[in-house]
């Protein structure tokens, strides 16, 4: 008996001190964490049941960012980390991150995400870096005071510079005319002291000339879905689903991930006809539509065939169109597989201007351009006179566009 509660007395202490270490780790807080990390991203127990290797790309990449997020680094470098979260999961993201007690250094695309996480702001820039100390909206302010403060210097160097020239040519006109070599001395220092100005450069902005412009209005109802039932084996996409898109409007589809979106634009345009229901499409809608992943029909194809084969005119006018988009020079013998993200979305906008339609699909059309990019794809589509259907996560994109919200 006494040998029986010796060894209890030694498994507890045993216990004791595996439970002080666990302690000591930060084991409890990792489960609370954990806890908290799961909610955030919504991974309920079925989904963490689930082989990695069997999620989508759009899966594996949140659960490699709550992944990194449990680790708790002192320094958190994220790329893009908003790509695939929806609006809920986003906000909660925010609040996180601007929780986190370490060092985050971070790209994104995210004009709000920017706003609310961001206390630094790093340009870089023709192969420099310039430091703003506040958030994307200060970041803003800022440089545009800076470029106008550069601007003024620029001008200010460029009259001192073309008066020192004028100096030199006069001096050396006058060397000539005296036949003093005096004068060609003070032309000579005065072209030295200009050989040692470091000549400041005039800043540009490089924007694609987007200007989508429309054809013929489709008429009032361009859109009519009446009764639609879509389901993926037991999971209920859509039941007894109606809504209309009229002429002129600019709409967006908001829910949740997996709430459907992308089906009912696959839907919309044909490419799933697997549902019940009715779907009605003006006659005079010409659709033009950026999916979410931009894939072409020949992938072998150069960036030139692909134009040739959807513009009617010569190599030379399209080789000039195509340079307003960035692709000029040996850029057009590139083929589509090579094209980067942000390069396809381009091609396609390129197509688009060219193909004047008067119904906008968009699938996450934001995805892979620069912030100037975006900023001058949303005037665009302010001013398009056609109507647009689209799908954003990007809060400030849709926020400048949107007339009227369907939720699903």
């Amino acid at each position: 008996m006494a040998d029986n509660d010796q060894n209890l007395e030694l498994v507890l202490q045993k216990y004791g001190k595996l439970q002080e270490k666990y302690i000591a780790l930060g084991g409890y807080e990792l489960e609370e964490k954990f806890k908290k990390i799961c909610s955030g991203f919504k991974f309920d127990n079925d989904f963490l049941k689930k082989e990695y290797n069997s999620l989508s790309g759009g899966e594996k990449t949140i659960v490699n960012l709550a992944t990194i997020l449990l680790k708790n680094p002192s320094i958190l470098l994220l790329d893009e980390p908003t790509n695939h979260l929806d609006i809920e999961t986003l906000e909660w993201l925010e609040n996180f991150l601007i929780e986190y007690k370490g060092t985050i250094l971070l790209i994104s695309h995210d004009r709000y995400f920017l706003d609310k996480v961001v206390t630094k702001t790093i340009l870089l820039e023709n192969g420099h870096t310039k430091i703003y100390f506040g958030n994307y909206s200060y970041f803003l302010e800022e440089d545009e005071r800076r470029t106008l403060a550069e601007f003024e210097m620029y001008k200010t160097q460029q009259k001192q510079i073309e008066k020192m020239q004028e100096s030199i040519k006069k001096l050396r006109e006058f060397g000539r005319l005296a036949g003093n070599e005096m004068f060609f001395k003070r032309a000579k220092s005065i072209e030295k002291r200009l050989e040692k100005i470091e000549v400041l450069e005039k800043r540009e902005s490089k924007k694609l000339p987007i200007k989508i412009n429309s054809c013929s209005k489709a008429g009032k109802d361009v859109l009519v879905i009446k009764n639609l039932n879509k389901s993926y084996g037991d999971n209920v996409i859509f039941n007894n689903f109606n809504m209309g898109v009229f002429g002129g409007e600019k709409v967006q589809l908001k829910g949740k991930n997996g709430s459907g979106k992308s089906t009912l634009i696959k839907i919309i345009l044909g490419n799933d006809n697997d549902f019940s229901g009715e779907i009605k499409i003006n006659p005079s809608v010409k659709i033009g539509y950026i999916p979410q992943e931009i894939k072409f029909e020949n992938e072998s194809n150069t960036i030139l065939e692909y134009f040739l084969e959807n513009y009617s005119g010569s190599e030379t006018q399209v080789r000039t169109f195509l340079a307003k988009y960035m692709f000029y020079g040996e850029n057009v013998f590139k083929r589509l597989k090579e094209l980067s993200g942000g390069e396809r979305v381009r091609l396609l906008i390129a197509k688009l201007v060219i193909k004047q339609t008067n119904f906008l699909i968009l699938d996450e059309p934001t995805n892979h351009l620069d912030i100037s990019t975006r900023e001058l794809l949303e005037e665009n589509l302010k001013e398009y006179k056609g109507t647009i259907l689209f799908v954003s996560h990007d809060r400030y994109f849709a926020n400048k566009i949107v007339e009227r919200e369907i939720n699903l």
